[in-house]
């Protein structure tokens, strides 16, 4: 069912309102602050965060209905965020499908799919484009249960040879087509599919699906967004009338504020960032002790292996890095000392930016739900699985109108 696009406008306005008034609990990097920079203008918060571990943090950022209960004494907004952000669920148990289909593609993966597969309605026995799709998981259960004819368009040859390999193995309709989704020829796929799906395809991956759907005009465009921050401007490039004219300018960090949810990483994984991070921050302190400066300076991606040698390596590889010399007299205890207790006030400011996380992704998903609304299409917006299964779990579903 699609929604009414005063609904999804009022809802974008609403969002919008509330997210650009509370700009200062969201925006910013964490790594930039010594401290909580909302000391002055909201000290009881601060006292409150102040006094939680960091389980009872790590808690609280498992649980954002939780959360924004507590958080309500200090932004009143808060559970008001929430309901914003609340979505239908499609309450699907997957397609029933034979299970030697699923050779090859991890549990998760699979039953991501499976799920997807059945809240995408519509289009059956008609040309499927699936867009960016690998070795084609995807589009092989849609050409074995929607009886459809697909066309799957993956940049990796190697990909594109394996897939297809499976493809004739099976005799399945599908054709593999390499190129680049970002080429202007990808737009002819667009034009001759009936029904354009896109699951997880990252950033401007997904954006260019729906702006040539905006121009090829296919019956139906199904796609669950993801990496939104992995895109070639520098700021977001709003796509609705609305979001055009919002106030919020976003940065490649503040899109990835959305993607900082996971539901799978233990306490091995939770450990190991602890480490990573206290090292990054307690060099960052060293290098501002050495350089006078206040500014947070990052260093590039780091081999896993290098932090089981300790701060004093990690220290010594990130100079090199950044080209500076250290000194031979170099108290590296106290500086990673510093970067730990950093750590704590990062976990503290990442807390509170849990509240803006899926309201963020709901504003950014609204935006292009609106554009499809207004290019000619009933759309709607939903969950196609749980959150345990990926948080990246939100569809949009458009009908071309008739």
């Amino acid at each position: 069912m699609s929604v009414p696009f005063d609904v999804l406008s009022e809802r974008f306005t609403q969002l919008d309102t509330l997210l650009s008034a509370h700009k200062a609990f969201w925006q910013g990097v964490p790594f930039d602050c010594l401290d909580l920079p909302w000391r002055e203008s909201h000290p009881e918060l601060c006292e409150w965060l102040d006094a939680q571990s960091l389980d009872e943090l790590e808690n609280w950022k498992a649980d954002p209905a939780a959360l924004s209960k507590v958080l309500s004494k200090w932004l009143p907004d808060a559970e008001a965020l929430v309901g914003l952000s609340a979505t239908t669920p499609q309450n699907s148990s997957g397609v029933p499908c034979d299970a030697h289909w699923s050779t090859g593609v991890p549990g998760r993966k699979w039953s991501q799919i499976s799920t997807f597969t059945s809240a995408v309605h519509g289009g059956e026995g008609e040309r499927w484009l699936e867009w960016c799709a690998g070795k084609g998981y995807l589009g092989r259960i849609l050409a074995v249960t929607k009886n459809a004819n697909v066309t799957s368009l993956e940049w990796q040859q190697a990909l594109c040879e394996d897939g297809q390999a499976y493809a004739d193995k099976h005799k399945l309709p599908m054709q593999f087509v390499q190129g680049d989704a970002f080429a202007k020829e990808s737009q002819q796929l667009v034009e001759n599919c009936d029904h354009a799906v896109a699951l997880h395809a990252c950033g401007d991956l997904h954006v260019t699906l729906l702006r040539h759907a905006v121009e090829a005009k296919p019956t139906s465009v199904s796609i669950s967004p993801c990496c939104y921050h992995l895109i070639q401007s520098k700021q977001y490039q709003p796509l609705s009338s609305l979001a055009k004219a919002s106030e919020l300018s976003l940065t490649k960090h503040d899109l990835k504020l959305p993607l900082q949810e996971t539901v799978t990483a233990g306490q091995t994984v939770r450990n190991k960032r602890f480490i990573e991070v206290s090292f990054r921050l307690g060099f960052d302190a060293l290098q501002r002790h050495l350089s006078k400066t206040e500014k947070y300076l990052p260093v590039p991606n780091v081999q896993k292996s290098l932090l089981n040698e300790g701060f004093e390596a990690f220290c010594c590889w990130a100079a090199e890095q950044k080209g500076i010399t250290l000194p031979k007299d170099v108290h590296f205890d106290d500086f990673l000392k510093i970067g730990e207790s950093r750590f704590h006030t990062v976990e503290k400011m990442e807390t509170v930016r849990t509240l803006f996380r899926r309201p963020l992704e709901i504003w950014l998903v609204l935006d292009r739900a609106l554009y499809l609304t207004e290019n000619g299409y009933h759309t709607d917006i939903s969950t196609f699985c749980s959150r345990e299964l990926t948080p990246r779990n939100l569809l949009i579903h458009a009908i071309r109108k008739r």
